[in-house]
């Protein structure tokens, strides 16, 4: 590896002008056929073909047949179940896998076993679709939520693999500055994950057993992020806001001492405003770049480590351009682009150490170009605002100053052209792919922008070649069934991450604003003529009611009791302070020597370590008390819903006791997971179910829904019991605001001492699933427990 890395630092130059060298050959070639616009009579005969089975010629009946009528792909289930209806959904998926076999794992369509493998994939995905269609309601694609991909992660037996990468997602969007884009961090993040997993899949037989298909998945999980964090952190940080120039210079001086060497410089001295990120943005790089040479052959790392650097060096070419400078060369303009468009991809096969491809690389590099011109297409108007220097913003500010520009739109079409005829030899297949692709991108940029700005920048773009331009309009306006799943996917995925975001936020803002209305309703007053051995009682319950302590019980009863059920926040209150007031006492009783003798709870020392153990005693009682007395005056409800209430309370409080008493009599003892299920309800499951259940009985609702809500409570429980026991091992005492490694001192039965910490996250995450599936029988969506499930397995308190 050393002396790889010694040849390639004194021959990256050198390999770079070859590269450039390629590129500027191609580039050369489609400038002659730009100029000689011999790509026009080819697209035309082809349209001819195309719009065959695009253009359709319907009878007046048929505009009043509502049934028939398509729905608004935003609408996932419906629009996926009127292509089944229609007939149309073989067709739309066999276009959209042979896509992604083309862009994304570069094969020839023309290949019988590519063809065989594209009927495969596209017949399973059509089965997963009608059945999820069938089964998921109105939520969103199963892979887009967290129990999806769990369970799919489970039947390939790579669980470990997803829990770390959800983690891992989880932990890049918090870290992402506010200038930055989260969602598109995200999917790009994502979609980079998923194309490894993609190139990974293509390299396996069918004889592969699933042991070894479950090592290679799980590797390809972990290498994708890996490779997919040079777009957050790499480019999408150059290209931000957030860094100053002299930042950019040192990030991007360590990046290109990395590439050279093979190894990650320390990060040195670094902006005190900046630090906190960019300290967690090289650790994961230098991780991420060490994982990808660890998993490398040494036969595929030249490609990777030369690939990389042609990449990152067209970047940083592109990088330091100035919009406002109008002598860049139509050279400078495109040759980087065809050079970081195919560098890319190459990257991806070296990365999972796929064997050498000609066929791979020509494609590649030639079908790069095609694909960037169609991305900065889509995006001209926000690098415009930018002031970013792509083809499209270029031309647009200068066309009119500078004759000798290439025209970008017509290099696509040129680009287009060549590719089917020259690199696929005028398949069938691929004129169908590529053409719909092309027509599919101009219909949605029509839709962004609206007709008039679109016909204003078509004005721009394609008036030189009329004829051809009338044509290809004619087919934005009427050609049909060129819709991309992928497409489909990535809108949903970008609108479920915002607004995963956005609910995100609502959720620990309700959370803030309930705690502060329920810590400002908890404290015991000393009322007039109490008598003088009452008031140690009641310091000592206000002490205990005092500190950091979540309140998610009592918040869980106000969201439900008031968002849910309409019922009047402050006819409640008194059920809020019997929740807490219990989970309070339960506390004091769980910290005393007796039991698990603690030392600290909610930041501060226990009750018992203030007062005396008979003290903390008596404020349990003294609490589980006041908690009765404030269920009682619940006058603003009828009195038998009120009695069926207490009389609820006072069964859970007993099963809470009991508990644990099966939690004391387990100390030393070797337990099952069952019997360690049953007393994880019993000690955190039934609080959970009274927040939910009590303000259900106040509302009166029917028991179905009470049913699934204590379904939901219990997996919830049992999730939060497991984070609790992994917290307690691999915590932080700050956050915490407790000892860490009781459980062991105290020779506890716990998740992670039966089932390890490896097997205590899984079981964690199966029950995530269960109470996610739970609330999918629920008639309402409440958004604030998928959220609150989110929390209680992220949570790091």
């Amino acid at each position: 590896m050393h002396s790889m890395n010694e040849e390639f630092r004194d021959h990256a130059d050198t390999w770079y002008r070859l590269a450039e060298q390629k590129a500027a050959q191609y580039f050369a070639s489609l400038s002659v056929q730009l100029m000689e616009k011999t790509y026009v009579p080819k697209l035309t005969e082809d349209f001819q073909l195309w719009k065959r089975n695009h253009i359709h010629h319907h009878s007046w009946l048929s505009f009043f047949s509502r049934r028939k009528r398509k729905p608004d792909s935003m609408d996932y289930h419906r629009y996926i179940q009127w292509l089944n209806y229609t007939g149309k959904l073989d067709d739309y998926l066999d276009r959209s896998v042979s896509y992604i076999y083309m862009r994304d794992l570069g094969k020839a369509l023309d290949s019988p076993d590519t063809q065989t493998r594209i009927q495969r994939v596209v017949a399973d995905i059509k089965n997963h679709l009608i059945h999820s269609t069938a089964t998921n309601g109105g939520n969103p694609p199963e892979v887009m939520s967290l129990a999806g991909l769990y369970r799919k992660a489970q039947k390939e037996g790579i669980e470990t693999d997803m829990i770390w990468v959800i983690n891992k997602l989880g932990t890049v969007s918090s870290h992402l500055p506010k200038e930055m884009n989260a969602e598109h961090a995200q999917r790009k993040l994502i979609k980079i994950i998923i194309g490894v997993i993609l190139h990974a899949v293509e390299e396996m037989d069918d004889e592969i057993s699933p042991a070894e298909r479950a090592l290679r998945l799980g590797e390809a999980i972990r290498l994708g992020y890996s490779y997919g964090l040079a777009y957050p952190f790499i480019d999408d940080l150059l290209d931000s806001g957030v860094l100053t120039a002299q930042e950019k210079e040192h990030f991007s001086r360590m990046i290109r001492t990395a590439l050279l060497t093979g190894s990650v410089p320390e990060l040195g001295e670094w902006a005190r405003n900046n630090m906190d990120m960019i300290q967690y943005v090289h650790s994961e790089l230098r991780d991420a770049f060490e994982y990808i040479k660890d998993h490398q052959r040494p036969e595929t790392q030249k490609t990777f480590f030369e690939q990389s650097y042609v990449f990152f060096h067209s970047q940083e070419m592109d990088r330091v351009k100035d919009l406002s400078h109008a002598d860049y060369t139509n050279e400078e303009l495109f040759i980087p682009i065809i050079l970081k468009s195919s560098s890319s991809r190459l990257i991806v096969r070296s990365v999972i150490s796929a064997p050498v491809d000609e066929g791979f690389d020509n494609r590649t590099f030639f079908y790069g170009i095609y694909n960037q011109l169609a991305d900065d297409f889509a995006d001209m108007f926000d690098d415009m605002k930018d002031g970013a220097v792509t083809p499209y913003t270029y031309y647009l500010k200068y066309h009119n100053l500078r004759s000798d520009l290439i025209n970008p739109f017509e290099l696509y079409w040129t680009v287009i052209s060549y590719l089917i005829h020259n690199v696929y030899h005028s398949d069938a297949k691929t004129r169908e792919v590529i053409l719909g692709r092309a027509i599919n991108g101009l219909k949605r940029c029509k839709e962004r922008i609206g007709t008039e700005k679109y016909n204003e920048i078509m004005e721009v773009f394609a008036s030189g070649n009329p004829e051809f331009n009338r044509l290809v309009q004619h087919m934005v306006l009427k050609a049909d069934d060129v819709d991309f799943f992928d497409k489909l996917l990535r809108d949903q995925m970008i609108t479920n991450l915002k607004n995963d975001r956005k609910e995100k936020k609502d959720f620990f803002e309700m959370i803030k604003t309930v705690r502060h209305q329920v810590n400002n309703i908890l404290q015991i007053p000393k009322d007039k003529g109490i008598p003088p051995m009452k008031e140690p009682l009641i310091d000592a319950a206000n002490y205990s009611l005092e500190g950091e302590g979540k309140r998610i019980r009592p918040i869980l009863t106000w969201v439900m009791g008031v968002n849910e059920y309409g019922l009047e926040a402050s006819e409640i209150v008194p059920v809020l302070r019997s929740l807490e007031y219990m989970h309070t006492a339960s506390l004091i009783f769980d910290d005393l020597p007796s039991q698990d003798n603690a030392s600290t709870r909610r930041g501060r020392p226990t009750l018992h370590q203030v007062h005396d153990s008979a003290t903390a005693e008596l404020t349990g009682l003294f609490l589980i008390q006041k908690a009765i007395e404030e269920q009682s005056s619940l006058d603003h409800f009828d009195a038998k819903t009120v009695l069926t209430l207490m009389q609820y309370s006072a069964q859970k409080a007993e099963d809470m006791c009991m508990g644990q008493a099966m939690d004391l009599h387990s100390k030393g003892k070797a337990l099952t997971l069952e019997q360690l299920n049953m007393i994880c309800f019993y000690k955190t499951g039934i609080a959970f179910e009274a927040s939910l259940v009590m303000p259900a009985i106040l509302a009166e609702v029917k028991a179905p829904e009470i049913t699934v809500l204590k379904k939901f409570a219990y997996h919830a429980g049992i999730a939060f019991q497991i984070k609790d026991d992994l917290l307690d091992l691999e915590g932080d005492l700050l956050l915490l605001g407790k000892h860490t490694g009781k459980d062991v001192e105290n020779n506890n039965s716990t998740f992670v001492s039966i089932l390890g910490q490896e097997g205590a996250r899984k079981e964690m995450w199966e029950h995530y699933c269960l109470a996610m599936e739970a609330l999918k029988e629920m008639p309402r969506n409440i958004v604030f427990l998928k959220h609150l499930l989110n929390y209680i397995v992220n949570r790091d308190r």
